[in-house]
């Protein structure tokens, strides 16, 4: 084995995105692919190399990197609707052969300090593991919760044939999602604590225009529109074909539903488990605190099947991060953040109110003393300083500080991010 300073962490070149591809796979346990060239153009048309990094081991077969990251620009919700430019990061492996040698860490404050320059205001991943992230300064800042429908007991009228609230559902083809599908959530992510952008990429691969993982499957969409013909939901989804005793158990899986109102998400969802052969129907990643289980006559025919955290966020800037959200309430609080990266650390008092927030710079003693992941788990809103302290995550420097930091950052509705990147 090779010891870590040895091995060199960098972009990569063009030439160079075969082979990361192939260790990308490496790391995520997948088969080794062989791409045409079309493909080759497909998969990577979307990387950065200036972005794409790899970690190359000198002693380790010719041009094939033992680790694998990507970051690409986003925009993330703060609490109040404006967005604000992520790092979004994306495709971390580190070879089997080459763990525990520092190869993400380098890696990571490559892409964090490049993030800093640029002046993102935050970094933002999924975790595949719950342990590695918060070593970095990332928290979980939303959660995720997926449901199963039991059909039968959601206690609908089987005869139901359409929204009573005037609207109505059609089934649509991809062409028709891509057109009616960005604008329409735009304004989601506008309203949504916690959801990211989707460029166009994300349309397109979604409703098989560009094909970039194999074998596709034409799922089904419906659009809801309201009375007005507003659209205002879009769902994709898939069904199986089970039978057991010539009686259907068939099951519908939601790829995913997005919709701006509550009567938009009612319509899709009572669609859903109308559709003839239909005895579940899972729901894919939802907001934990979802109205869905209320859609239905009986709520506990919705279970809940998985309850996880989602989206990770690491700030890089501490003022302008408290400064883009909004408050509900009146006050002043005065952060000392521990970072030990330097990103984010220092001290910091933020003046907040319903007209708007000043966060700035200080030498005032600390009212809460806190991590960085803890401040990234604070700002959107799901989390409660109260709780941390009760942790030993955050502490008290002003008696009844953390319920200050709650009454100014938790908001009524859980944030949520739609997305998986």
């Amino acid at each position: 084995m090779s010891p870590s300073h040895d091995t060199a962490v960098r972009p990569v070149t063009e030439d160079e995105i075969p082979a990361w591809l192939n260790a990308l796979n490496i790391g995520f346990l997948r088969a080794p692919e062989t791409l045409t060239p079309q493909e080759l153009k497909d998969r990577s048309f979307h990387i950065d190399p200036s972005r794409t990094l790899a970690a190359f081991d000198p002693t380790a077969p010719a041009g094939q990197p033992v680790a694998t990251f990507r970051s690409f620009p986003q925009e993330l919700t703060a609490v109040g609707g404006r967005a604000v430019p992520a790092d979004a990061i994306s495709n971390v492996t580190v070879s089997p052969t080459h763990r525990r040698r520092g190869l993400l860490t380098r890696m990571m404050a490559h892409d964090l300090t490049a993030a800093k320059d640029r002046g993102d205001v935050v970094a933002t991943l999924i975790a595949a593991e719950y342990p590695i992230y918060g070593r970095y300064g990332f928290g979980p800042a939303t959660w995720t919760t997926e449901w199963t429908i039991d059909v039968p007991r959601t206690g609908l009228d089987p005869r139901w044939s359409g929204p009573a609230d005037g609207g109505r559902v059609d089934l649509v083809d991809g062409a028709t999602v891509r057109a009616l599908g960005p604008a329409l959530h735009d304004r989601l992510r506008a309203a949504q604590p916690g959801a990211v952008s989707r460029d166009e990429r994300w349309w397109r691969i979604n409703t098989g225009d560009l094909r970039v993982h194999g074998d596709w499957t034409e799922p089904f969409y419906a659009v809801y529109r309201s009375a007005t013909g507003e659209v205002e939901g879009l769902v994709s989804y898939e069904a199986d074909d089970t039978w057991r005793m010539k009686q259907p158990q068939n099951t519908a899986d939601v790829n995913w539903l997005i919709a701006t109102t509550p009567a938009a998400e009612r319509a899709l969802w009572h669609y859903l488990c109308s559709i003839d052969w239909i005895t579940k129907v899972k729901c894919g990643w939802r907001a934990p605190d979802d109205l869905l289980p209320h859609f239905f006559p009986d709520p506990r025919a919705v279970s809940v099947t998985t309850h996880a955290d989602w989206l990770w966020v690491r700030i890089l800037d501490v003022v302008r991060a408290l400064e883009a959200r909004t408050y509900a309430g009146t006050g002043t609080l005065v952060l000392e953040v521990v970072d030990r990266d330097g990103f984010a650390g220092g001290r910091y008092r933020l003046d907040a109110g319903p007209d708007g927030a000043s966060c700035v710079p200080t030498s005032e003693d600390g009212d809460l003393v806190l991590e960085a992941a803890d401040l990234a788990t604070l700002w959107l809103g799901d989390e409660s300083a109260v709780r941390l302290a009760a942790l030993g995550r955050v502490r008290e420097q002003r008696k009844g500080a953390a319920s200050v930091a709650d009454a100014l950052l938790r908001t009524s509705r859980r944030p949520w991010c739609p997305d998986i990147f």
